[in-house]
């Protein structure tokens, strides 16, 4: 298993510098992992770190809280895909999904996914803050949006991913949808447990230390 194929390597704190984020590109270059997750305004800046190599830029939309408009969220997930994103992963509106407006958040990931076109989109859940008739919804919303992934958390939540709720997740889409696991997944062993679950990402801020665990067995 080639887990550093599996892992978005990511740094999306508020104090993050310029000089992180490069740190963060040549780590990903060096460990060769799948992408690196950031903020928008520094798409540009990992794009031109990274435009030689065969590694991802995936961006944030309506991070952390999910509560902005559907048109801003627009506007975030074009104009990180012009920068040279390659995915978007957005927090759906939980007080929407909470209210039973399912309409409307299935609506607002669906013009999000067509305005990025054949780009990945993962819808992040929250699932710290929802109910499991909740994840279950959410779930089922994403089937008809023709989004990519289904994600844990975004890592800034009361909670993190749960194996509990990656196998409901998993029950509920199977293999229709791929599932991300993120938040609190800072060692080689989680990350694996997680992957024998078969989800098809991890995002970590512990990508360098989850590997050097790994060669060291």
């Amino acid at each position: 298993m080639k887990i550093n194929q599996y892992i978005d390597h990511t740094l999306l704190k508020p104090i993050a510098t310029i000089s992180d984020i490069k740190t963060l590109c040549n780590e990903a270059i060096e460990y060769n992992f799948y992408a690196v997750c950031i903020n928008g305004s520094y798409v540009n800046i990992a794009y031109d770190l990274l435009k030689n190599s065969f590694i991802n830029i995936t961006s944030v939309v309506g991070f952390p809280l999910g509560t902005n408009s559907t048109k801003s969220k627009l506007f975030e997930a074009h104009d990180s895909i012009n920068e040279g994103a390659t995915e978007i992963d957005m927090v759906l509106n939980i007080g929407l999904l909470k209210s039973g407006s399912f309409q409307l958040v299935e609506k607002e990931i669906s013009e999000i996914k067509k305005i990025i076109g054949v780009h990945t989109l993962k819808i992040i859940f929250e699932n710290c803050y929802l109910s499991n008739d909740e994840k279950i919804m959410a779930c089922k919303i994403a089937l008809n949006t023709g989004a990519d992934f289904i994600k844990t958390s975004t890592g800034f939540g009361i909670g993190g991913a749960t194996i509990e709720d990656v196998r409901l997740m998993k029950k509920v889409v199977k293999n229709q949808i791929k599932i991300k696991a993120s938040g609190g997944i800072k060692d080689f062993e989680t990350a694996k447990e997680y992957l024998n679950l078969g989800v098809s990402r991890i995002g970590t801020s512990s990508g360098v230390t989850i590997m050097n665990q790994k060669i060291k067995l």
